[in-house]
């Protein structure tokens, strides 16, 4: 072990040494400062903090990202193409503890810049209402929609595969299907439209939607929805009468166990909206029902998509939702540092970076790419499936552990969903990438005996 740190120490007084990365972190510095005070998102204050935390945390990622690359093969490809590695390896330590103590200075030297630029991006979020003197409403509106870590419970599709396909069995007897479609394709829309008719609430009607295990920490919560409406009236919005509480007495009228919030509300179509109601709706055995009555005297029916309706509450603190975006920015940066011993195990400088950064790029948009070639034709499809598919899939999607996700709209990033990023990032893809890395620099020739 002692032989490992001594290599990672000199690891990161060589990575502090190189001049791109003082560029890279007086840089970060500079920008971190100029978004602080530029960013004004849509002139509110939660706009302002939203469109700062994003656009800081993705340039630290993206600058740490590319610095934890250059590092990582230079610190391997230098000492082997100025072979410095020669007086290295002629001592007593062998060649995997020269590629441990490599990637152990590298992510060391990750863990130290994370921390630093972290604790400014987070002392900026904080300080910024101080300095940008918002008004009370603004204030109470940061701290409920974004100075939180809210955790959503969301409407589970109701299976209607019977109905669906007694629908089906109908309309082939009347000889009604379209001509055009298949049958997954008919069967398809008839699920969609019956999914949408129990979400659909016609003039004086009532939808309701039950959740259990509701565990709030804070006195509100909230109801975030959006609607379509049919016929549209003018000013595209009608009224609606939002209930919150015992489920018992909101779908059988029975004596409620707690209070009920009863709101008449009016809100425009197709854009979501939120609305708050206190905590103490949720009965002790974790209950919640929230119903939604289409007004007599309006003129459409509403109807909620599939994604439309969803009850959010404080499940965490910001601080901690921040620190967990953090260490899933390491986990990140660990997998780079193995993908950057891995190619300089075998590559020179140029190559191996060239190499790693195209493996970068693709992992931050694996996820479009791979939704991107679902819909090519048949004939390309098959080409991609058995080729381009299993080399995306190996890598790790980026754009689906984004910190920014969890963040910017206040939503919680469990300690269970970072141990699942941890696990398939580092415990798996890193460890399998440095098994290879190990493998490979332990046959490789170092230098040639000539007699």
């Amino acid at each position: 072990m002692r032989s490992i740190w001594a290599v990672a120490t000199n690891t990161i007084k060589q990575a502090l040494r190189m001049k791109i990365a003082a560029v890279f972190m007086v840089l970060l510095i500079v920008l971190l400062a100029v978004l602080g005070f530029s960013t004004t998102g849509d002139e509110t204050l939660k706009g302002r903090l939203q469109t700062f935390v994003s656009y800081s945390l993705s340039l630290m990622s993206f600058l740490l990202c590319l610095l934890t690359i250059i590092v990582s093969v230079y610190t391997v490809a230098s000492d082997i193409e100025q072979r410095q590695i020669y007086t290295v390896i002629t001592k007593p330590i062998r060649r995997f503890q020269f590629l441990l103590g490599k990637l152990l200075g590298v992510i060391v030297l990750d863990v130290m810049l994370l921390v630093l630029f972290s604790a400014v991006i987070y002392a900026i979020t904080i300080y910024t209402p101080r300095l940008y003197k918002a008004g009370e409403t603004e204030l109470v509106q940061a701290n409920n929609e974004f100075f939180t870590a809210r955790a959503a419970l969301t409407v589970p599709v109701e299976d209607v595969t019977q109905e669906v396909l007694d629908r089906y069995e109908e309309l082939k007897r009347r000889d009604e299907l379209p001509d055009q479609l298949t049958r997954d394709e008919i069967i398809v829309a008839l699920t969609k439209r019956k999914q949408l008719a129990r979400r659909a609430a016609d003039v004086g009607g009532v939808v309701v939607w039950e959740f259990d295990n509701v565990e709030p920490l804070a006195r509100s919560m909230f109801i975030r929805f959006k609607y379509d409406i049919f016929p549209n009236p003018p000013d595209s919005q009608v009224w609606g009468r939002w209930y919150a509480g015992d489920p018992e007495f909101l779908k059988y009228g029975e004596q409620p166990k707690t209070q009920v919030y009863d709101q008449r509300h009016k809100h425009a179509a197709r854009t979501f909206h939120e609305i708050e109601f206190p905590a103490d709706v949720v009965t002790e055995d974790g209950r919640l029902a929230v119903a939604f009555g289409n007004e007599p005297f309006n003129s459409s029916t509403v109807i909620f998509p599939l994604d439309g309706l969803e009850v959010l509450y404080k499940a965490d603190s910001f601080a901690a939702n921040f620190i967990r975006a953090a260490l899933l920015i390491l986990c990140r940066l660990i997998f780079l540092a193995c993908l950057g011993i891995l190619a300089s195990s075998f590559l020179s400088f140029p190559v191996a970076t060239l190499f790693c950064l195209v493996l970068f790029f693709t992992a931050s948009f694996s996820g479009f790419v791979i939704e991107s070639f679902d819909y090519l034709s048949e004939s390309v499809g098959v080409v991609y499936s058995y080729t381009l598919k299993w080399i995306i899939r190996l890598m790790p999607q980026f754009d689906k552990f984004n910190p920014t996700k969890f963040l910017v709209p206040a939503r919680l990033l469990s300690w269970s969903m970072l141990a699942k990023c941890a696990g398939y990032m580092v415990c798996v893809k890193a460890f399998l990438i440095l098994l290879i890395a190990l493998l490979i620099f332990s046959y490789r020739e170092i230098a040639r005996i000539i007699v």
